[in-house]
């Protein structure tokens, strides 16, 4: 007998998702929107949503893109089989000159390597596409709605990605049982029909709010409710405050309303204003901005006139503090989803970059393939250029050494900082609570950063590699904060597992190295010694450590009046760092790690 499958629901089967399916209607009544990002775990239903897209808008333009393509599969570029059948320059278009005037769907945003990444930034910005590279000189519009998502849990996208992005939507985690059931028996029992009659009434919809929208009216103290909004949860920039107005205004034509009310504005504040919130409000102290400024970057011209910068009296100005009020709940949750907060106050941008065989393709270069790897397509568009003199007097391509390309490659230099975690007895009576304090803000510091994060915990007999690198904040604050306690301290066997990881990203291109223990230093189990020789193998190990190349911090967690230096001689042993946790905060903790990362 065979097992039911799960299959993706169409638009209209979708249960419990009525926000973020409006978020999508009102993406296809306005184009100037530009995309739409969702943002919920694994399994919460962002695939189908994206790709009901298609079921409400069939006709524009349609392209998917897959996570790993590279910059050329986004640009387009020599297509070299025509070429070389047809004898003259064939180009082939790209990824984002196919999607002009539709939609182009690339999920898990936060997975996308930096140069597509800001590819697709520059397309947004521009919306051209731009190639100037080999002899190639194209330009081609590239003018489409994003439609993308990202698990929270895998780390946050680029802010710079979302922000021109006009609908941010953080997707309801559906805990109703019955709603759960519902969605199985949909599964199992599909209603076909009634949700393909379901999609042609919403696409009927759509197509009413469009000729509606140029008829909403928006009054000045409505704009000004927006803009105050904006400004008292810290929203940085002028291009929200404009898509909130679009947002509002689309609400309104969905409803084949004329005129706003206050469920429009509540819905622009929660889709585009909440999620890129960097503080609570304090609408006390907040007050309305200005216009934009002449020249100030923003989504393409808006149709909304310009009225006089006045600001409304106060009493005309009660919603904001309403609506504010109905989010509250929600603004937690969205400050710890995307973060705009942390990833505009920290610096950007990786520590530098190596040059190698490993990491990203940069270029390709003349050169003979000894100890290098060829590129062949770059070998096989330069050959192209003399197939006419070459194959005159025989058959096939005809390649010369001259025409050998080789690839360079570039890896960023971030620096890879391996925790480990004295999860003995003595640190769980000590200064547990006070170290996972300080492992989550240097977490957050190596987000940031760019840098890669490695945890282990020892205890008992043993060291244990809880995660390997990764930069995923919230897997490393689960992991920390579910650290199990209890036993001896082997600080021998976290010395060893610390050089087995660090060996490990050393062979993945990892050149900056930091070991960050949090320990009292009072080792009492050893690897191949009795308890009488356990401080002489530490230190035997300790110098092993510094051979191979790795940095150290030492973060002292023993209280002061017991304190016998043991982790001030382990730290010395490692030639390394020492820092009093208790003398410490955790942002002065971040700080020595980046400290000892970049000296």
């Amino acid at each position: 007998m065979s097992q039911p499958t799960l299959m993706r629901l169409p638009i209209g089967g979708l249960v419990a998702l009525d926000v973020p399916r409006l978020a999508l209607m009102m993406l296809a009544v306005d184009p100037a929107l530009r995309g739409i990002a969702l943002a919920a775990p694994a399994g919460g239903g962002k695939s189908a949503l994206l790709h009901g897209m298609r079921e409400l808008q069939p006709d524009p333009p349609w392209v998917e893109l897959p996570l790993g393509c590279d910059s050329e599969a986004l640009l387009g570029g020599l297509d070299l089989e025509a070429t070389l059948h047809q004898g003259r320059r064939v180009i082939r278009a790209g990824a984002l000159a196919r999607a002009h005037g539709g939609f182009l769907l690339a999920e898990s945003c936060n997975l996308m390597d930096e140069a597509s990444a800001n590819t697709l930034l520059g397309a947004l910005e521009d919306g051209v596409v731009r190639i100037e590279r080999e002899g190639l000189s194209l330009r081609s519009p590239a003018e489409f709605r994003l439609l993308t998502s990202f698990d929270p849990a895998e780390g946050a996208p680029r802010a710079h990605l979302l922000d021109r992005l006009g609908l941010i939507v953080m997707m309801p985690t559906i805990r109703e049982s019955q709603a759960r059931a519902s969605i199985v028996r949909r599964h199992l029992r599909p209603d076909t029909e009634s949700w393909r009659d379901e999609a042609q009434l919403l696409r009927g919809l759509i197509e009413s709010a469009r000729e509606q929208l140029p008829q909403i009216r928006l009054g000045e103290s409505q704009r000004h409710e927006l803009i105050r909004m904006a400004d008292a949860l810290g929203v940085q920039g002028h291009r929200a405050d404009l898509f909130a107005l679009r947002v509002a205004r689309a609400s309104a034509a969905l409803g084949l309303r004329d005129e706003l009310q206050r469920e429009d504005l509540e819905l622009a504040a929660r889709l585009v204003l909440l999620p890129r919130a960097t503080r609570h409000p304090d609408m006390t102290q907040s007050a309305a901005p200005s216009e934009p400024p002449e020249g100030e970057n923003s989504p393409q011209n808006d149709t909304i006139e310009p009225d006089s910068n006045a600001v409304p009296p106060q009493d005309q100005l009660e919603l904001a503090e309403e609506v504010l009020e109905s989010l509250a709940v929600d603004l937690p949750d969205a400050l710890a989803s995307l973060s705009f907060a942390k990833q505009r106050s920290g610096r950007s941008g990786s520590r530098g970059a190596t040059s190698g065989q490993r990491g990203r393709h940069v270029s390709s270069v003349p050169g003979l393939p000894r100890g290098s790897r060829l590129d062949v397509i770059a070998t096989l568009r330069n050959a192209v250029r003399w197939q006419r003199v070459r194959t005159r007097r025989r058959q096939g391509v005809a390649i010369t050494t001259d025409d050998f390309r080789i690839k360079k490659y570039r890896s960023k230099a971030g620096a890879l900082f391996i925790f480990a975690v004295d999860a003995s007895g003595s640190m769980a009576l000590n200064r547990m609570r006070q170290a996972k304090g300080a492992v989550h803000a240097l977490l957050e510091q190596a987000y940031v950063n760019r840098d890669r994060v490695a945890l282990l915990a020892f205890r008992g007999h043993e060291a244990n590699r809880l995660l390997p690198p990764t930069g995923s904040v919230e897997l490393l604050r689960r992991a920390v904060d579910q650290l199990p306690t209890g036993g001896g301290t082997p600080l021998a066997a976290s010395l060893v597992a610390s050089v087995e990881v660090a060996e490990q990203a050393k062979r993945r291109g990892f050149g900056n190295i930091v070991l960050v223990l949090l320990t009292d230093g009072r080792a009492n189990v050893g690897l191949k010694v009795d308890r009488a020789g356990v401080d002489a193998e530490v230190q035997r190990l300790a110098r092993a450590v510094v051979a191979t190349g790795i940095r150290s911090l030492v973060i002292d967690t023993q209280r002061s009046f017991l304190s016998q230096g043991n982790a001030t001689q382990l730290a010395r042993a490692l030639a390394g760092d020492y820092l009093y946790l208790p003398n410490a905060q955790g942002t002065a903790i971040a700080a020595a790690a980046r400290q000892v990362a970049s000296a």
